[in-house]
């Protein structure tokens, strides 16, 4: 702005000092016509005072006296009055050019100023700076321009906020949502996509962000969604099947495309929704009635098919009649026991189930634990093996552990064959105390253990049910851990035996 109004005053300032120039060169050119009737004047004064004076003079002196008036007179005055006349003339040009410079430089920057800071602010808004404001006074003759101005930067300020706070709460949502999102242009790159996304798919902002959509490694079914939804530019939902990280996992996706103003086709927007843990549990319930109905089957049949042959006639034969009352009570033993885990592990998977947790050492529980599953090892010829350094107190209900640790023994026994030893370890890390159960046993595959803890799961379903078992132990054991806020772990061989790990926290 300085540069404008700098051209601006040089421009004036050329102009009225080339005006000058003009001026001075035209009075130098006008001096010697001056100086002439200056001479003029001279010989009519000397001739009028000889006149008066009765002075005489020969032809000769009146030709001496106008020649040496003609030369020496006038070369005299010409040199004198040139001096002065330059002299004069410079000064006055000198102090004209300043005067004028100044007033003009005065005049210009009044008229400028308000110019140049009006179009500092426009600068500032069209660099995005809608703070800008120009300076108003009503003394300026400009003073609409920087009120116009001052009004336009103003509504910016308000449209840009608006729109700052409606991308905030958009991102918000977006990001917040607990749903995959994607955004795809109508040229198939992505434009959108949230975090739950990224996280989901294991992947990097920057290696999906302006990419075609077929070049990032989708799952093809996904793909294949997503043409058809371009292809249809219909909204579409459905089902889908994707292995992700090695892991399958089922999602409802759904996908339309998106219209702008004007009914411009922009892209298509993409929400899935996993729906993995949804499919899973209710596969669990379509195996746990299954499971219990083939559970009470059993019992329930043999009870109602001795019951009734002992009505046929049977109950005469005495032998007969003991053998299959103890047949009946067997069973009825094991309906019994099924229908008690049931309950059990019904009252634990109860929304708001706590276990009264106190400072306990972890050894007398392994203890106890020992003492109630040692006829069951008696039977089999199995011997137990103690490994307990001292004792660890952790933050426990005692009941509760000793639940926990007479189950997975049992369970150590079942699947053990005879002559076979289990292993009992007591450990400890900085935040947790460590129970560890090993067995000889048959050993669990990689690919089952991750569902040892289902409800009625089991890894030999035929020695578990000749065993008595009612494939609930493992699921109760889960429980009663993650109330204690613990976790278990199953390392396991196939053919070498099976180890338990369970970390309760300590006080």
């Amino acid at each position: 702005m300085k540069s404008m109004s700098n051209r601006l005053f040089l421009r004036f300032v050329l102009i009225l000092g080339t005006i000058l120039a003009v001026l001075m060169i035209v009075i130098g050119q006008l001096f010697p016509i001056y100086l002439e009737q200056s001479s003029s004047q001279i010989q009519t004064a000397i001739n009028q005072i000889t006149d008066e004076r009765h002075i005489t003079l020969s032809k000769e002196e009146k030709v001496a006296l106008n020649v040496f008036h003609n030369s020496a007179s006038k070369d005299i005055l010409l040199d004198a009055i040139s001096e002065k006349v330059n002299i004069t003339l410079f000064v006055l040009f000198f102090i004209t050019l300043v005067l004028i410079a100044i007033i003009s430089r005065y005049m210009i920057r009044d008229f400028i100023a308000p110019i140049d800071n009006v179009t500092e602010t426009a600068l500032e808004l069209a660099k995005g700076n809608y703070r800008a404001r120009a300076h108003e006074s009503e003394y300026d003759r400009t003073m609409p321009l920087s009120h116009s101005i001052n009004i336009l930067a103003r509504n910016l300020q308000d449209i840009t906020t608006v729109r700052e706070v409606e991308e905030e709460r958009l991102k918000t949502l977006i990001e917040n949502m607990g749903s995959s999102l994607m955004m795809i242009g109508r040229e198939g790159n992505i434009s959108i996509v949230n975090r739950v996304f990224l996280n989901h798919f294991d992947i990097q902002l920057e290696n999906v962000q302006g990419r075609v959509f077929r070049t990032v490694g989708l799952p093809a079914t996904l793909e294949q969604f997503i043409d058809h939804v371009f292809l249809t530019e219909k909204p579409y939902r459905q089902q889908l099947k994707m292995e992700i990280q090695q892991e399958l996992h089922h999602h409802d996706v759904y996908g339309a495309p998106v219209i702008g103003d004007h009914g411009r086709w922009l892209g298509v927007v993409i929400v899935m929704h996993d729906i993995t843990e949804l499919i899973r549990l209710e596969q669990i319930r379509k195996d746990f009635v299954a499971n219990v109905s083939h559970e009470l089957r059993t019992p329930v049949t043999s009870i109602k098919g001795f019951s009734e042959t002992l009505l046929d006639g049977a109950y005469k034969d005495e032998p007969m009649l003991l053998s299959f009352l103890e047949i009946m009570h067997k069973e009825s033993n094991r309906l019994q026991m099924l229908i008690q885990d049931l309950l059990e592990l019904s009252k634990i998977e109860q929304h708001g189930f706590t276990v009264n947790l106190m400072p306990m050492g972890l050894q007398d529980v392994l203890i106890r634990a020992v003492e109630l599953t040692g006829p069951r090892l008696d039977e089999k010829d199995m011997n137990f093996q103690v490994e307990m350094e001292h004792d660890v107190q952790v933050m426990g209900d005692v009941n509760r552990l000793i639940q926990i640790a007479t189950n997975l023994i049992t369970n150590a026994i079942t699947y053990s064959p005879e002559d076979t030893t289990i292993t009992i370890r007591l450990k400890e890390n900085a935040t947790h105390g460590i129970i560890e159960i090993e067995d000889q046993g048959i050993g669990i595959e990689k690919h089952e253990i991750a569902r040892v803890f289902e409800r009625f799961y089991r890894v030999d379903r035929a020695r578990s049910r000749n065993s008595g078992g009612t494939g609930l132990g493992l699921a109760i054991v889960k429980h009663l851990v993650e109330a204690h806020h613990g976790r278990i772990q199953v390392v396991s061989e196939v053919g070498v035996g099976t180890k338990m790990i369970v970390c309760i926290p300590k006080t």
